[in-house]
C-alpha cells in the first residue's frame, strides 16, 4: 500500500471511498457505514450515553502521505475544522522520502490515585502501605483476571506525600498495566477494591478513588525529518524553528501552538472512538510538568539544513473497549489504519500531532494562517449563503481571488452567480 495519493483532494467523495476502500480492504457494509448509509442506531447511542435524543455527524477525511515505522498508513480525522486534514497530509509528504516518521510508545501502564486523609504518621503510614504491596496488588488482580491473563494487570504501586493548603495527603499511586484497552474502568475498579485496606494500613480516611489522566508512564514518542526542499528552503526552516523557540518561551504562544498539535491528536483520537477529553488533559498537563507550559514538539536544525521535529506527550488510547468497539465507524476507521495494538495506534496519533504542528508553523512562519484557511472557510460560507453545486466553487474561487471571506460578500457573490444561471 503507499499512503502518497496525488490530488486525492479532487477527487469526488466516491473515488476517494473506492481508493481507501480497495487499498484498506473495506467490505461494502463498511463503506456504507463510512457514507452513513448505516448510521449510528438510536438503540446503540442509547446504550452508549445516558439521555439520549439523538446523535451528530462530524466528517471524517483520510490523512495521505504517512509513513510510520516503515509502514505506509493511511490516517482517519473526525474533524469539523477546515484544513486539518489537508494540512497533516501537506507536512508528511515532505518527511516521506525522508524515511517518514519513527515512533515508539513508552508502555501501557496508568495511574490509579487513591487519596487518604486525617492520617496521624503520614511518613510511618507510607512505608507500612509499601509493606503490604503484595497483598495490594493481588486484591486488584483478583479484579480483573482477564486482564491478567493477557500479560496485564497491577504491577506496583507508588505512594507519595502531598502538603495541600490545609493538611498533608497520603497518596497511593496504583500502577496498571492495560494493554490494548484505555484502562480507566480497569484502573478505577481496582482502585476502588484497595480503599479498604488502605484505610486499615494508615488509619486515614480514603476518599478519591480514580485514574490520572496524566498518564506519564504511556508516553508515545514520534521524530522526523522534513525536507527543507519540499518546505521552502533553509530560510524557511530557521523561520518554523524560531517559530518554535517562542512558543517553547511564552506561555501565551504556547497554548496556541499546541492547540494546533491537539487538532490533528484529537481528530485522530475521536475518529477511533477513544476520550478525546482524556488525551487533551494529559498532553496539556504533560506541556506544564516543568512547572511552565511549554511547547509538546522540539525542532532542529540538521548539518543537511533540514528540518527535524520530535514530539513526546502522554495517549492513553487503546483499540478494545468503549466505543472502540461500540460505535461502527470507529470500528471501520481502525480497520483503515491497519494496526493490532494501542501501541500502534499511539504511534499514528504522536505522528500526526508532529505533523500537524509543523503544517501550522509553516504557514504562521511564511503566508500567515489565514491563506490556507481562505478557501476552505469560504467554501463552509458558500454553503451557508445557499449555494450548490457548482455554484459553490465558483463562490470560491472569485471570494478568494477577491480576498475577501466575510459572509456578506460570499452570500453577495452566491446570490450574484444564482442570478446569472
Amino acid at each position: 500500500m503507499n499512503s502518497r495519493l496525488s490530488g486525492f483532494h479532487r477527487f469526488s467523495v466516491e473515488e476517494r471511498l473506492q481508493i481507501i476502500s480497495e487499498a484498506c480492504h473495506l467490505t461494502e457494509e463498511d463503506k456504507e457505514i463510512l457514507i452513513g448509509k448505516q448510521p449510528l442506531s438510536i438503540s446503540t447511542a442509547d446504550a452508549m450515553i445516558e439521555n439520549v435524543l439523538g446523535s451528530i455527524s462530524i466528517p471524517v477525511g483520510v490523512a495521505t502521505n504517512f509513513k510510520i515505522n516503515g509502514k505506509d498508513t493511511f490516517i482517519p480525522m473526525a474533524t469539523e475544522e477546515p484544513s486539518v486534514v489537508a494540512a497533516a497530509s501537506n507536512a508528511a509528504k515532505s518527511s516521506y522520502d525522508k524515511g517518514g516518521f519513527f515512533a515508539s510508545l513508552s508502555g501501557s501502564v496508568m495511574i490509579g490515585q487513591i487519596q487518604v486523609i486525617g492520617v496521624e504518621d503520614p511518613y510511618a503510614a507510607r512505608l507500612r502501605v509499601y509493606d503490604k504491596k503484595s497483598e495490594i496488588l493481588k486484591i486488584c488482580n483478583e479484579k480483573d483476571p482477564t486482564l491478567v491473563a493477557i500479560g496485564g494487570g497491577a504491577i506496583d504501586i507508588e505512594v507519595k506525600i502531598i502538603q495541600t493548603v490545609n493538611e498533608v495527603l497520603l497518596v497511593v499511586h496504583l500502577l496498571v498495566d492495560t494493554k490494548d484497552a484505555m484502562g480507566a474502568n480497569a484502573v478505577n475498579t481496582m482502585a476502588e477494591s484497595i480503599a479498604p485496606l488502605i484505610e486499615n494500613i494508615t488509619s486515614g480516611k480514603a476518599l478519591l478513588r480514580i485514574i490520572s489522566n496524566l498518564a506519564d508512564r504511556r508516553l508515545a514518542r514520534a521524530h522526523a525529518v522534513f525536507s527543507k526542499d519540499l518546505l521552502g528552503g533553509e530560510e524557511v526552516v530557521r523561520k518554523i524553528v524560531n517559530a518554535y523557540e517562542f512558543a517553547d518561551a511564552d506561555p501565551y504562544r504556547a497554548a496556541t501552538h499546541n492547540k494546533g498539535i491537539m487538532n490533528g491528536i484529537s481528530a485522530v483520537v475521536l475518529a477511533t472512538g477513544n476520550d478525546t477529553r482524556a488525551v487533551e488533559a494529559g498532553a496539556h498537563a504533560f506541556a506544564a510538568v516543568t512547572g511552565q507550559y511549554r511547547s509538546l514538539t522540539k525542532w532542529e536544525e540538521n548539518r543537511a539544513g533540514d528540518l527535524v521535529g520530535s514530539i513526546e506527550l502522554p495517549m492513553p488510547v487503546g483499540i478494545i473497549g468503549g466505543a472502540t468497539k461500540t460505535h461502527p465507524v470507529a470500528k471501520v476507521n481502525l480497520k483503515i489504519l491497519n494496526i493490532q495494538s494501542a501501541e500502534e495506534l499511539a504511534c499514528c496519533i504522536a505522528s500526526v500531532g508532529l505533523a500537524q504542528n509543523l503544517a501550522a508553523m509553516r504557514a504562521l512562519a511564511t503566508d500567515g494562517i489565514q491563506k490556507g484557511h481562505m478557501a476552505l472557510h469560504a467554501k463552509n460560507l458558500a454553503v451557508m449563503a445557499g449555494a450548490t453545486g457548482d455554484e459553490i466553487g465558483r463562490v470560491v474561487a472569485e471570494a478568494v481571488k477577491e480576498k475577501d471571506v466575510r459572509f456578506d460578500r460570499i452570500l453577495q457573490l452566491t446570490k450574484e452567480i444564482q442570478g446569472r444561471i
